[in-house]
């Protein structure tokens, strides 16, 4: 029997429904970097890391973290994926191990993404599959959208490709919270906010459920500890962002791109979220409408951190991903 896609994905949200937030139990020291360098790009350098170089008979894998301000130290459960091919994180101008000039010119979706093109080309890659999370799902389909022949296969992981629609999703969930919880949200983004303290408990609300894994492995949390660098920043996130993942008053306010997805190949495509993740599966699921073809995976206990929350399951399915879409 074949199942249509929405079909499909109700019955795996309803098998899955009832399995806890689980950690990992993952454990194992995260690997070294093989390589490490400092990419020039417009407005600095970038951290770029690299594993699995001897592995040159199948694509690399670049990774493009969210924020905008973080960094890839989220990625770093899925250096396994290095004992088949190179895998590539770096992380975007003014965070991380970056430069951090923090100048404002610097704060345009263009330039984001020509990074990802300069680091392509520093690096000698002829093609690559593009993973993107959060806002890095953005630019992931703005480069696979502007340098088609360069990617083999991208991914929209825990999707943000629209500051609109993330709004009105955000919109739910927040309405979905305790009504305290609510009546001090909108405190907190008016012009007279309480204190810090009463707004990061309401913060923590919603965040725990939609944002933070329940738990860090040790490895993770070892790698977060040791990575070095200046980490997220919050100067980037509330200029390009706002003050909240609920509410934009950036650059970004206005950002749509789902014009885009009739640009890139469906067949090529995959949305990637989490069971109980802030990009909603039901507008996922228009996404997917304007992309047939495209396919989509749900981390089954993973949050919109589902590579932090669920990283063996996360790696198993990008894996088998990556696999199915190697260039033969």
């Amino acid at each position: 029997m074949i199942l249509n896609r929405t079909l499909l994905t109700a019955l795996f949200i309803t098998i899955t429904a009832t399995l806890p937030r689980l950690s990992s139990g993952a454990t194992a020291p995260f690997a070294p970097p093989e390589k490490e360098l400092m990419v020039p790009v417009e407005g600095g350098k970038v951290y770029v890391r690299i594993n699995g170089i001897s592995h040159k008979q199948k694509p690399p894998v670049i990774f493009v973290h969210g924020g905008p301000g973080g960094t890839h130290n989220g990625f770093a459960s899925m250096l396994g994926l290095a004992t088949e091919r190179m895998v590539i994180m770096y992380d975007q101008l003014d965070s991380g191990k970056s430069d951090q000039p923090n100048n404002p010119a610097n704060w345009r979706v263009e330039r984001f993404v020509e990074s990802l093109e300069t680091i392509r080309q520093t690096l000698s890659i002829d093609r690559w599959h593009v993973v993107g999370h959060s806002w890095g799902s953005a630019l992931a389909l703005e480069y696979t959208a502007q340098y088609p022949d360069k990617v083999v296969s991208t991914v929209l992981g825990g999707t943000f490709i629209s500051t609109p629609h993330w709004i009105m999703d955000a919109k739910l969930l927040v309405k979905a919270a305790p009504q305290a919880v609510q009546d001090t949200l909108v405190k907190c983004e008016s012009d007279t906010p309480p204190d810090d303290e009463e707004c990061s408990n309401a913060y923590t609300v919603l965040y725990s459920e939609h944002y933070q894994p329940a738990t860090r492995s040790e490895a993770a949390q070892a790698y977060y500890e040791s990575v070095g660098g200046n980490g997220f920043n919050p100067l980037i996130y509330k200029k390009m962002w706002g003050p909240s993942e609920f509410s934009s008053t950036g650059v970004l306010q206005h950002y749509d791109a789902t014009h885009l997805l009739a640009d890139i190949n469906p067949a090529t495509t995959l949305f990637m979220i989490g069971q109980y993740d802030s990009a909603r599966i039901d507008t996922v699921q228009d996404y997917l409408s304007l992309t047939p073809g495209a396919e989509l995976a749900v981390v089954p206990g993973g949050a919109h951190g589902f590579y932090s929350d669920r990283p063996l399951v996360t790696e198993a399915i990008l894996r088998d991903w990556l696999r199915r879409h190697d260039v033969k």
